[in-house]
Parts: C-alpha cells; sequence; structure tokens
C-alpha cells in the first residue's frame, strides 16, 4: 500500500498518525509512506527522526481575531494546495489520510481535486472547521468518540476510537516504587498536559501544604518550565514533583486517580485504561474542544469537570475526597471509561482504510 498520511500541530494528531502509520506497517509490511507536516511545528521533528520520509509546507491556521491577519492565512492555504497537488501527483498514493492539524485541509483538497482515495480522522468530540469542510469532499470519515458521528454524513462516518488507544492497551503497567511511592496507597496523577500550565501551577504552589494530611500519594508532573518553582517551597513527604515523565502510560496503569487537560490523547488514554478522572479542560483551545471532550465522559459518569476558574484548594480536595472514598461511585467511573475505551481502535482504522483501498465504500 502507498500511503500519504497528513497530521501537524500538536501531539494530539501526531500520534494517533503514527499509530495509524504503525499498524499498516505492521500489516503490510512492503507499505511505502510519506508524511506530510508543516515546516515550523513538531511534527517536522519528531517525524524525520523515525526514519519516515517528510515533507514540510508552511501553513497557520485562521486568525479568528484579526480577520485582516486571513489574507495572509489564504496566501498560505493556496500555495500549500499547489504544493500538495505536486507531490501527490509524484508520490502517488493508494490512499491520503488527514489525522489533523492546520496542513490537513490543503493536502486533502488536493487529493479529492486528484481523485484519489480519502479519509481523515476526527480525535475530538467536537470536530474543527477544517474536518468539517473536508467531511463533504472525503470517502470516509472515522471519529474517536461515538457522538461526533452525529456531526458527519452518518452514511460514510464510522465509530473506531482513537488509533493511539490500541498502542497504550499493549502498554505493561509500570511499579509506583520506581518513583518512591508506597506500594499500599492509593495514587493521585496531577498532570496538564507535556507543557504543564502556568495557571493551574500558581494553584498547585500555594495549595500544596493541603495534602500533609490525606492518606493518598501525589505525583505532580509540572512542565519543564514550572519545575523550579517547586524547589522554593516545603513539599509534603507523600507529594512527588517531576517536570516530566516519559513512562507516563505505565505509571496511570497503577494510579487510581488522574488530574489532567481533556485534550484528545488524554480522552484516549483514560478510557483505554478504565482511569476515573478529574478533567480541567483547557480554556484557551479553539472552540472550547476540550470543555466539550469532557462533557462527552461526563454525560456518562467517566469523569468530574473542574472547571480551571473553578480550580482551588476546596473544589479540588473536595472532589478527591469523594471520588477515593466512595467505593460505589470509583466503580462507575472505572466501567464508564472502559465502555467509551477502544483496545482494537487501530485495527478498525486499518480495516476502513484497507476497504476504501479495496473500493468497498460499505
Amino acid at each position: 500500500m502507498r500511503v500519504i498520511i497528513v497530521a501537524g500541530g500538536t501531539g494530539g494528531h501526531i500520534y494517533p498518525a503514527l499509530a495509524i502509520l504503525n499498524k499498516i506497517k505492521k500489516e503490510e509490511k512492503e507499505s511505502n509512506f510519506l508524511y506530510i507536516g508543516t515546516t515550523d511545528r513538531m511534527e517536522k521533528e519528531i517525524i524525520p527522526k523515525k526514519n519516515i520520509p517528510y515533507i514540510g509546507i508552511p501553513m497557520q491556521g485562521l486568525n479568528r481575531k484579526y480577520i485582516l491577519k486571513n489574507i495572509k492565512v489564504l496566501n498560505k492555504y493556496r500555495k500549500a494546495y499547489y504544493k500538495a497537488k505536486q507531490i501527490i501527483k509524484e508520490f502517488n498514493p493508494d490512499i491520503v489520510i488527514g489525522v489533523g492539524g492546520y496542513i490537513t485541509s490543503p493536502v486533502l483538497k488536493a487529493a479529492h481535486t486528484l481523485h484519489y482515495k480519502t479519509i481523515i480522522h476526527e480525535q475530538n468530540s467536537y470536530p474543527g472547521l477544517s474536518n468539517k469542510i473536508l467531511s463533504k469532499k472525503v470517502d470516509k470519515i472515522l471519529v474517536s468518540l461515538p457522538e461526533t458521528i452525529n456531526f458527519f454524513p452518518k452514511e460514510k462516518t464510522v465509530y473506531t476510537g482513537n488509533p493511539r488507544s490500541e498502542e497504550i492497551a499493549l502498554i505493561k503497567k509500570g511499579n509506583k516504587q520506581n518513583l518512591h511511592f508506597s506500594a499500599d496507597k492509593k495514587l493521585v496523577i496531577i498532570v496538564m498536559g507535556s507543557l504543564g500550565s502556568k495557571t493551574i501551577n500558581k494553584k498547585l504552589l500555594d495549595l500544596m501544604p493541603a495534602f500533609q494530611t490525606k492518606n493518598y500519594e501525589v505525583l505532580v508532573i509540572t512542565g519543564n518550565a514550572y519545575y523550579e518553582e517547586y524547589k522554593k517551597i516545603n513539599i509534603p513527604s507523600n507529594v512527588k514533583i517531576y517536570p516530566f515523565i516519559d513512562n507516563l502510560i505505565e505509571i496511570m496503569k497503577v494510579a487510581d486517580l488522574i488530574i489532567s487537560r481533556a485534550g484528545a490523547s488524554t480522552i484516549a488514554e483514560i478510557t483505554t485504561i478504565g482511569l476515573p478522572s478529574i478533567l480541567v479542560p483547557s480554556p484557551y483551545v479553539t472552540n472550547n474542544h476540550q470543555l466539550k471532550n469532557a462533557k462527552e465522559l461526563e454525560k456518562v459518569g467517566a469523569c468530574v469537570i473542574l472547571e480551571e476558574k473553578d480550580f482551588s484548594e476546596q473544589s479540588l480536595l473536595q472532589n478527591i475526597d469523594e471520588i477515593l472514598n466512595n467505593k460505589e461511585k470509583y466503580r462507575k467511573m472505572q466501567q464508564a471509561n472502559k465502555k467509551l475505551g477502544v483496545t482494537d481502535s487501530a485495527t478498525r482504522v486499518y480495516n476502513e482504510i484497507k476497504k476504501l483501498v479495496k473500493g468497498e465504500f460499505k
């Protein structure tokens, strides 16, 4: 199979794209790949290091605040579209797969115009503008959460789960004691994405003494930019502070609760693992999609939402206590997460790709 895969901007798009690529490679070892991303976002560093052929095309998203700046954006879009047409014709793929980010739109439009088979995967519960527009042109749409089907043409939309989930399911449990935690105490993880959050870290610094009296242990992952601040205060003995943890999934599998953002990757992780959560959606993302992601889980009892504006010592500790001390509530949260989790997601995605390449559109 000859595959062009397009994704950029954030790990929430890049890692599902890599999961799809790895699954195709596993099933069809002779496949050839070309990854198209941008010239100035994280994929331009990540993808070439994995020895995957990579082409970057300059692209940026619409500026919703300063409309006149979109003249420059539209000019970039036009150039990206024509560049993509040239690349696609030269590579001559069996399929072009879009997994999110600004670059997806011009590349998938070019593929459609050239009559190549196309597919998009939407990770968030509420789709972005690009995927809404592309949904009218592409041959197949795959979604991570069941309710997202309602935003797309139902006749060509399939619920597959987030392809990253299958890789998460295969990761083995870690050992809490390697991070100097007790084997017999409950563990709460607090992490606001790989970069951390200035607002939440400031609040955590103030409330840190309140953990001293708790019978659970806490792992706080600050992000590299905020780690040094914690060296200036007294840390309770039941709290451990790290700037970043490479094998976080392993630790999540032995944790009892996580307090985190509500990006697509996080949703895939906690639902696959079945880990109860207090979700603090980032209010700084387009269309407030993290809050919408969290509401998908809240609706079925899989999480508790604590908005950033309401995040305080009282609200955080009260929510942690209510979840950890109520066995019935905790069990229901676990079950609700597992019901949403899809452990064969990459396989489902691969099967839809294969059917499309073979001409089986149903």
